[in-house]
């Protein structure tokens, strides 16, 4: 018996159009990632048509007719009439040559099938597939792939009420910037003012970038090496108050310097450590910020040897039920998991009188970290 090893590829015919249709739909899904806007829409109609295997396709939405892709150009203004009672209804219709009528005998379209973009039970637009005919499988695969359209429409939609959420937070971030850290940096620059002219000039600079970076609006994610210059401004103008109260370790692995995360993730957290685990502590404390390297994920943590703090207080800061948490570790939390998904929130380790170790970690490297255009 001969064997020969098959040649690598699809197994079947079957095979080769299920590829197809996923490439097809994957791709008209790209173009519908803002919602059902007349642009997406324009875009993705070629590949709307091609799912439908249809002559000609419109999409319209409650008003008018966004796109028509194919031949029969010349219906598109019978569209929205034919479209009415489906707008209406929200149920679909099939057309025959009676409505769908054409005097050109090289026309191939006589008939159509008009299904409802449907999303939280609201007609936001239809679907048209015109042809030579309209067999029963043409009609429900009209339904499905207006379904499939009103599913990548409320998926944009939940995508955008997530970046608002993101940055009602970031605005609700900078809000809580430490009032008493704004008064206590400005003491602290003006006691150097006739002593040491010099440094109290070099914190001042210090403050301004600081407070440029932390209330800045331009996106949503920074470079950890960025977030890490901001903490530095953060940490000098705390050791001009506490002086030598206050110890710092920074352990940062170059690797992880270019990697994207949530613009001020990780300044809020050492503000954390030193205001409500350093400052009520008797003596000299020190905080410890280490990046590290993790191959495809970067891991962060910010350690202290502060008052720490009771678990349970944590956890209900972390659930959102409790308003305790000033500086932002609620916050912080709230928006990795938005923009990651919840295994990657944070991780707190603390008891009273123990310090307390917070950390998260991100992938190195997602779609999730691109900025809206």
């Amino acid at each position: 018996m001969r064997w020969r090893r098959a040649r690598p590829g699809f197994i079947s015919v079957t095979d080769h159009a299920t590829y197809e249709t996923l490439h097809t739909a994957s791709v008209a899904g790209r173009h519908l990632a803002d919602g059902f806007t007349d642009d997406g829409c324009e875009r993705a109609a070629p590949y709307l048509r091609a799912m439908l295997a249809t002559p000609g396709l419109a999409v319209c939405d409650t008003s008018s007719v966004i796109v028509w892709e194919g031949e029969g150009g010349h219906h598109l203004p019978a569209v929205m009439d034919h479209a009415a009672p489906v707008l209406t209804s929200g149920q679909s219709v099939v057309l025959g040559p009676d409505v769908v009528t054409c005097t050109s005998v090289e026309c191939p379209i006589r008939a159509a099938v008009i299904a409802p973009v449907t999303v939280d039970d609201r007609v936001i637009g239809a679907i048209a597939g015109y042809g030579p005919t309209v067999s029963a499988g043409l009609a429900r695969a009209a339904d499905e792939v207006a379904s499939w359209v009103a599913t990548q429409v409320e998926l944009a939609d939940l995508s955008f009420e997530r970046t608002r959420a993101m940055e009602a937070e970031l605005r609700a971030l900078r809000a809580q910037i430490s009032p008493h850290f704004i008064y206590n940096s400005l003491a602290a620059i003006a006691s150097f003012v006739r002593t040491d002219p010099a440094r109290a000039r070099e914190l001042l600079l210090e403050f301004a970038d600081f407070t440029r970076y932390a209330l800045r609006r331009d996106g949503a994610f920074t470079t950890v090496s960025e977030e890490l210059r901001n903490v530095e401004r953060y940490l000098v103008l705390e050791q001009a108050r506490f002086g030598e109260r206050l110890g710092i370790t920074l352990k940062i692995a170059p690797e992880v310097l270019p990697v994207r995360v949530p613009y001020l993730a990780i300044q809020p957290l050492v503000e954390n450590a030193v205001r409500h685990g350093l400052a009520p502590k008797e003596g000299p404390g020190h905080v410890t910020l280490t990046a590290s390297d993790h191959g495809s994920e970067a891991e962060f943590s910010i350690d202290d040897d502060g008052v720490g703090a009771h678990p349970e207080a944590i956890r209900k800061v972390l659930d959102g039920q409790s308003r305790a948490d000033s500086v932002g570790l609620g916050n912080v939390d709230a928006r990795l998991r938005q923009v990651y998904g919840e295994e990657f929130g944070l991780v707190v380790d603390t008891a009273p009188g123990a310090g307390m170790r917070v950390s998260f970690r991100v992938p190195k490297y997602s779609p999730a970290l691109e900025d809206p255009a």
